[in-house]
């Protein structure tokens, strides 16, 4: 026997089944990341078809069975087809869904990641902020919502408050910035500007709504991607296909 239930989510993946079906990823508020099965979603005039594809928000009727979960309604609130034809803006939001898969577990209230995938995918639509701007914003924000958040503040060697004009560093090792005199005790230093700390500090403490609304300088934007990137690749143990592709473009 099913049970119908309708949980708000967005698609993350979703790949074809059979001749005319798809199996699609979802990660919802009320069940965290599930697989959907969509029957005939690959048909010219189903329902699904639409609906059945990365980026798309909504609210998803689903019949709940004892091993599995297949889809009976689709209500879309965002779908973002304009992303398609933003190069390489595609691949930058294909990425983004493929880290949110990484970190998604069934279960759990991915309220937080929702709203995050939601304003970053309408910032890669923004012209005012660079693609390059927006990934460091995600991939710091992504780590922080998961519990990976650096240590800005004190020191991240021996726990000392940190000077606003200190000449400060950013560790992979210790997770996050150190003094000068705590450079002798972790390795994989490299020194971080007080501009770049405190974009840092800004984007792991904005509120959603504000997170991307600022930019820096190219300077400091190297600075991030340098620090910001690494620390996801020491923090992750995949290799993300879409990564690999971006950065081909790029």
């Amino acid at each position: 026997m099913s049970d119908l239930i309708t949980v708000q989510g967005v698609v993350l993946s979703a790949m074809p089944v059979g001749d005319y079906d798809k199996r699609i990823v979802l990660l919802t508020r009320e069940r965290g990341k599930i697989a959907v099965f969509a029957k005939g979603a690959r048909r010219q005039n189903s329902s699904f078809m639409a609906a059945a594809n990365p980026f798309v928000f909504g609210n998803f009727t689903l019949f709940e069975g004892r091993s599995s979960y297949n889809l009976n309604q689709v209500s879309v609130t965002h779908h973002f087809v304009e992303l398609a034809g933003e190069q390489p803006g595609i691949y930058y939001g294909y990425y983004f869904l493929e880290l949110a898969d990484y970190f998604g577990h069934e279960g759990t209230d991915e309220r937080e990641m929702m709203n995050l995938l939601y304003v970053t995918v309408k910032a890669l639509l923004n012209k005012n902020i660079s693609n390059r701007l927006v990934r460091c914003i995600y991939e710091l924000r992504i780590m922080t919502v998961q519990g990976f958040m650096p240590e800005f503040l004190n020191c991240a060697a021996c726990g000392r408050e940190l000077a606003e004009k200190e000449e400060l560093f950013f560790s992979q090792e210790a997770h996050g910035v150190i003094g000068k005199e705590c450079l002798g005790k972790v390795s994989d230093t490299r020194r971080l500007s007080s501009a770049a700390r405190y974009a840092m500090i800004y984007i792991v403490s904005a509120p959603m709504g504000k997170l991307y609304t600022f930019t820096v300088t190219e300077e400091v934007l190297g600075e991030l991607e340098y620090h910001i990137h690494r620390y996801v690749y020491q923090n992750t143990d995949k290799k993300f296909k879409s990564l690999d592709i971006l950065e081909m473009m790029c």
